[in-house]
């Protein structure tokens, strides 16, 4: 699939320090297991591209630069991101996991996300919901595009959407 250009496959790295990743994603892999399955795929001849998300304010955005330089090195063709997003209840679990786990810097935290969503901590507005919006939502983008064009990533092929035929259905099927 992947000579036919049929198949790409994103990987998302939210840290390479192990410690936050057991706080954060305590049922995930590792982040040298997943700069491994990165380098894997890219050795298979898998194009595979890096998700970095979430990016959290004042928690792993520092380690923006570190983590496209590694999954550059591992074989990464293309990167993104994503600014974290509470939406309704998310916002009350991850401000209680921030408590548990990073009590002096709750705040500051919850403070920075708010200034990146017009002073709320979600805000579901299409074309801001994922980035933000503000100084510091554009400092993290300029970071981001910064590196990614020094690394010189060099893109995915487009899909081969060539083989594709929708079903023909004669039409509106009916849900009953």
């Amino acid at each position: 699939m992947a000579k036919k250009n049929l198949v790409h496959v994103m990987v998302s790295v939210t840290t390479l320090d192990k410690q936050l990743a057991r706080a954060m994603e305590p049922r995930a892999a590792a982040p040298h297991r997943r700069l491994a399955v990165i380098e894997n795929l890219r050795n298979a001849g898998i194009p595979v591209g890096v998700l970095v998300a979430p990016v959290i304010p004042v928690l792993n955005d520092r380690e923006i630069e570190t983590i496209l330089q590694k999954v550059h090195a591992a074989g990464a063709l293309t990167a993104g991101y994503v600014i974290i997003r509470l939406p309704h209840e998310v916002r009350d679990i991850f401000y209680a996991w921030l408590q548990q786990h990073y009590p002096l810097r709750a705040e500051h935290i919850m403070n920075r996300i708010r200034d990146m969503r017009g002073g709320k901590a979600y805000d579901a507005t299409f074309g801001k919901r994922m980035r933000g919006t503000g100084i510091f939502s554009e400092l993290i983008s300029k970071r981001f595009s910064l590196v990614c064009e020094k690394l010189g990533f060099p893109g995915m092929s487009a899909f081969d959407c060539s083989g594709f035929a929708p079903p023909d259905s004669g039409g509106q099927l009916s849900l009953f």
